[in-house]
């Protein structure tokens, strides 16, 4: 079983964000990068796979040279190979980083069976790149999934609902995008890093192209740094308890 497995060069998850002077980009100077939760999941899902079925897995990335670090990242969690799709410096939205991406596979002298997405990656959010990519191979996609079972040239995958699952069933090759929860990612030892640092990351530099989205601006939310109010610790606190939730609307 051949498996492709997408990630994205993201700020560390958690860290405190601070933008550039022109609110257009994220100021790294004091940031860490990991990949999204989603795609580790997709990276542990794949290498789940092929222990189970045999076979390969690749991991690809579009962005900038750095990004390699997050590639062996994932070549330390079990993948086999890693391409980067060298972007440069420059923001690739999800309609470009498809088609880049599309235009990959179907240059790869590989036949991927299944394409692993996360569902959205952490830093945008577009919940885009998988389904434009199936769109453009002209391939099943299904997103937002928490448990997957690939058999004989079909893969079953459901998705939580309110009150339930949906369960879809489609035939290979096809695009799965997947959220956190679907598995535990393992993590990886200090031998498999260290193998990972010399493992040959494949890298071609796609043709720029422009977007159909704009970005204008960007906004850190705002968060509430006020200390908590210490009701109090006895039992005949519980009554006051009761009127600030009250009046929160949480009961």
């Amino acid at each position: 079983m051949e498996i492709l497995t997408a990630i994205k060069r993201v700020p560390e998850t958690g860290a405190k964000v601070s933008l550039t002077d022109d609110k257009l980009d994220i100021d790294t100077t004091s940031l860490g990068f990991t990949f999204s939760p989603h795609e580790e999941c997709a990276v542990e899902e794949g290498v789940q796979l092929v222990e189970e079925h045999g076979g390969n897995v690749t991991v690809l990335t579009l962005g900038e040279e750095d990004a390699t670090e997050q590639l062996r990242s994932a070549i330390a969690m079990g993948a086999d190979d890693g391409m980067l799709l060298d972007g440069g410096d420059d923001e690739w939205g999800p309609a470009a980083t498809a088609t880049a991406v599309a235009e990959a596979v179907e240059a790869s002298d590989t036949d991927f069976d299944l394409l692993l997405f996360g569902n959205e990656s952490a830093d945008a959010a577009n919940h885009q790149v998988g389904v434009r990519v199936a769109e453009e191979l002209g391939l099943p996609c299904v997103t937002g999934i928490k448990d997957l079972d690939v058999g004989e040239g079909v893969a079953t995958a459901k998705r939580e609902i309110p009150g339930g699952s949906e369960v879809y069933e489609v035939d290979l090759p096809a695009v799965v995008t997947v959220k956190e929860g679907l598995n535990e990612p393992r993590y990886p030892s200090m031998r498999a890093k260290m193998q990972a640092r010399k493992a040959s990351v494949e890298q071609t530099e796609p043709e720029p192209r422009e977007d159909d989205l704009e970005l204008v601006e960007l906004e850190v939310p705002e968060t509430d740094d006020s200390p908590a109010e210490i009701i109090g610790e006895s039992p005949e606190a519980a009554e006051e308890v009761v009127d600030v939730l009250e009046e929160l609307e949480v009961v």
